[in-house]
């Protein structure tokens, strides 16, 4: 490794990731496979791209037989490096299916250095958060009533919360897109409650003239309006016209109105304090289902002789997958990501057991997350095709890396897994689910039903990736991307690129 690569690795951590860009880059065409000749694109795809001013040159496809027999259908620019989006969670979801299995579940755990006593818990409550990635609502009061059941009503001390088995820099929150109060840039937390978001609910009361507002969790210590007034008119930008106000942590104001034509309407936001979200949630929860608490809540580490009370487990990793790809979520992914960080690095290059590759006390960082799946690479792929670049496995990112040839490998690989009928069925179906329900929608589609695929987008880049059962009975992999400025308007292109593989007849 040249000398400005290897100090920037050692003497600055953060820059770890650009360093890695910067030497796929130069090494790529040494080990990447030898570029083989392009295929002529079908009509429907460049037609696609013609329409919307997007030259071929920014268009990568690879279609090719899922099987052993790796028979290419379609090539175009396979061996070029691209910025994959979302469809990098698939590279993420395997390793995880392959190094932690399709059963595997998070703990999050409830531990006290007191005692129970006649209703009352002499002591504080630790809830030492393990990285579930999809700790709701619903699973926190479940937890909250078996302990209660147990006796602990009033807790005569701190609830205590340990975010520690994560180690997570701060981050802004709308530094990536400038969309700080989207719940899709929530940031990773070894606690993380309900996503960090709030749900307010706006429902229309023509009686009163009013809008009634709903919000969930009931997090301590902040007061949401709880009506808005009703408008006559289209119901249009009814978010922008409630004038809704984020800038106090304490409180979720609205000054503008909001139309009756919308009727009822959701709309789920990023909390504008993520720092004291898991605490106000934890408390207002704690409250909401009768206990009682006479200390504060506040951020604390889990002494060792701390004596557990409850464990509450994770939906298993199969189901969390699945929300991950079908809807693609990324803090979910990136949850995912960092708990492969935990993995020990002596045994993943080996075929272990679980239980001998798992290091309870290592925490999680990105950077120990990236050399898990670089160590998990070379043992799966060898070193023939180039490695993804990776940076929080989500696709949230603009230097994240990978080339069709390379993603293509891994969904050969998956498709002979043992496991792979939970990988594919993680993934949307064209036509019926998650981001891809709204293709193949035409009555003479071949790939409504036929396509189990994974989206991806960002500002300028869409792309898309997945299994084709097409009609002459073979199943294809099916890769395209598009890193154009205009890569949105692009999509219609890798529609039809699905389209025209699941029509294949010969």
């Amino acid at each position: 490794m040249p000398l400005i690569a290897r100090l920037l690795r050692r003497s600055f951590p953060r820059l770890r990731v650009l360093a890695g860009a910067l030497m796929a880059a130069l090494v790529l065409p040494a080990c990447a496979q030898t570029p083989q000749m392009s295929t002529p694109l079908p009509p429907s795809v460049t037609q696609a791209l013609a329409r919307v001013g997007v030259p071929a040159s920014a268009l990568s496809v690879l279609v090719v037989s899922a099987d052993a027999s790796a028979h290419e259908r379609l090539r175009h620019r396979a061996e070029v490096s691209v910025n994959p989006a979302s469809v990098m969670k698939l590279v993420t979801t395997y390793a995880a299916i392959d190094l932690l299995g399709p059963d595997f579940t998070w703990s999050t755990r409830f531990l006290t250095d007191g005692r129970v006593d006649n209703g009352v818990l002499r002591g504080n409550l630790y809830v030492s958060g393990g990285g579930d990635p999809k700790l709701v609502l619903e699973r926190l009061q479940a937890a909250f009533i078996a302990l209660q059941d147990q006796g602990v009503r009033v807790i005569l001390g701190d609830l205590v919360l340990d975010h520690s088995a994560f180690e997570v820099p701060d981050t802004d929150p709308g530094a990536f897109d400038g969309e700080a109060l989207r719940p899709y840039n929530a940031a990773p937390d070894a606690l993380l409650v309900n996503f960090k978001s709030v749900v307010l609910t706006f429902q229309p009361d023509p009686a009163t003239g009013t809008a009634r507002v709903l919000s969930e969790p009931p997090l301590a210590n902040l007061a949401v309006d709880t009506s808005v007034p009703l408008a006559k008119g289209a119901c249009g930008d009814w978010r922008g016209g409630l004038q809704a106000r984020f800038d106090d942590a304490d409180s979720i104001r609205f000054s503008g109105r909001f139309p009756q034509s919308c009727g009822q309407r959701v709309w789920p936001v990023a909390y504008q304090q993520p720092a004291s979200y898991a605490a106000r949630a934890l408390e207002g929860l704690w409250r909401a289902t009768g206990g009682a608490l006479t200390g504060q809540v506040r951020t604390g580490a889990t002494p060792l002789g701390a004596r557990l009370l409850h464990d509450a487990r994770s939906l298993p990793l199969s189901d969390i997958i699945t929300d991950v790809n079908q809807w693609s979520n990324n803090v979910m992914a990136q949850q995912v990501f960092l708990t492969l960080g935990r993995l020990s690095p002596t045994h993943v290059m080996t075929e272990s057991r679980l239980s001998d590759r798992l290091a309870p006390m290592r925490s999680a960082r990105f950077e120990r997350s990236r050399d898990i799946m670089a160590s998990w690479w070379r043992r799966t792929f060898g070193t023939r095709i180039s490695p993804p670049v990776l940076d929080n496995g989500a696709g949230l990112s603009r230097i994240e890396r990978i080339t069709p040839e390379a993603l293509a490998q891994l969904l050969q690989h998956a498709a002979r897994h043992p496991q792979a009928d939970r990988f594919v069925q993680s993934l949307a179906v064209a036509g019926y689910s998650g981001t891809t329900a709204r293709m193949a929608q035409s009555p003479n589609s071949a790939a409504r039903g036929n396509a189990w695929l994974k989206t991806g987008t960002l500002r300028d880049v869409t792309g898309i990736a997945g299994y084709v059962n097409a009609l002459n009975g073979a199943r294809y992999v099916v890769i395209g991307f598009v890193n154009h400025p205009n890569a949105p308007a692009a999509r219609p292109a890798l529609d039809a690129l699905v389209e025209w593989t699941a029509a294949q007849t010969d």
